[in-house]
């Protein structure tokens, strides 16, 4: 819970990250590593995430899945390049890959196969980004209602769809209770943002 990261076993690559190459039957401390919020194992290195979106790795690198730039094996911790925003990490054998909170993955390290999703078989170094963007959740932001009646009202909003159909749903109520019927929708769809307006009526107190 404060953030330190811990490892024990093989350590013949440096993968327990504590500056030597000594096996160990016990936890030991990974250097230098505070605010860590996920730890992921590959082959034989290791990733840490941090609260301030960078991700750090250690161990084996010889087909650059360290992300440092280089093929040189690290015992303890170097900050994988130009990487910032990160919200998921995940280690294959080989390769690595980290998820962007802009919905961006990328990928580092070996590709003899197309792991790393980036249309070559080109190994590398350093994070590149993979031929996907994963679907971002629409954002909504409420306005005030306008118009407002003791038996209709206009409702107000915005949405941003981020390129996928999404339904704008309006539940409403008072401060002395709900009304009857009390929601309606609107499709929206595109990237960019959509102000959002929907008329009601009719309405009686419950």
């Amino acid at each position: 819970s404060d953030g330190t990261f811990w490892a024990w076993g093989g350590n013949g690559n440096g993968q327990l990250g504590d500056g030597s190459t000594t096996n160990r039957t016990s936890p030991v401390q990974v250097s230098g590593l505070t605010g860590v919020v996920a730890i992921v194992g590959g082959g034989v290195h290791s990733m840490a995430l941090k609260s301030d979106g960078t991700v750090w790795a250690w161990g084996y690198n010889v087909n650059g899945q360290l992300g440092d730039g280089t093929t040189t094996q690290r015992t303890t911790p170097v900050q994988v390049s130009g990487l910032t925003g990160v919200v998921s990490i995940e280690c294959g054998d080989n390769h690595s890959l980290a998820l962007k909170s802009d919905g961006t993955v990328y990928a580092w390290g070996r590709n003899s196969n197309g792991q790393l999703g980036d249309g070559t078989t080109t190994q590398r170094t350093s994070p590149v980004q993979a031929n996907i963007i994963l679907p971002r959740q629409p954002t909504v932001a409420t306005g005030a209602a306008t118009g407002v009646t003791t038996s209709s009202a206009t409702l107000n909003g915005t949405v941003n769809a981020h390129g996928t159909s999404t339904t704008a749903w309006f539940d409403y109520s008072t401060t002395s209770g709900s009304y009857t019927g009390s929601s309606t929708t609107q499709s929206v769809t595109g990237t960019s943002t959509t102000e959002v307006a929907i008329g009601i009526s009719g309405l009686s107190a419950s």
